[in-house]
């Protein structure tokens, strides 16, 4: 089994920075697939930043050069640094893994690994 537990989430004025963390446990593996995604409120969960097997990276077009995914080499712990944080960034943030690849659209359907998440929220 993996368990997910994210941390780091907090208020920031917009403009600000935040990084986010995500402790892995359990059954840790090389071959994990792993994301970040979102949810705002009254609003679908939409992924925000994925990084492969390999460590290659995606990222949805509204975070570009203002989010890094990252994680740890021993892939216990997931990262999200974010920066020039504006309102449209609030939400709920949650970390996601499966093992293996994944087809690289940022697919919540791809996952079957997810934390309980932590708010974020952009004040402007």
């Amino acid at each position: 089994q993996v368990q997910l537990v994210e941390s780091g989430g907090g208020s920031v004025q917009a403009g600000g920075s935040l990084t986010l963390s995500c402790g892995v446990y359990g059954r840790i593996s090389s071959s994990f697939s792993m994301a970040w995604f979102r949810q705002a409120p009254g609003k679908e969960r939409e992924g925000v930043a994925e990084i492969d097997v390999e460590g290659r990276t995606i990222y949805t077009d509204s975070v570009k050069g203002r989010f890094t995914i990252s994680q740890s080499s021993g892939k216990n712990f997931l990262y999200l640094q974010m920066s020039s944080l504006n309102a449209e960034d609030t939400g709920m943030y949650y970390c996601a893994a499966r093992f293996g690849w994944t087809a690289g659209r940022l697919s919540i359907s791809e996952y079957n690994y997810w934390g309980q998440g932590t708010q974020v929220t952009v004040s402007s």
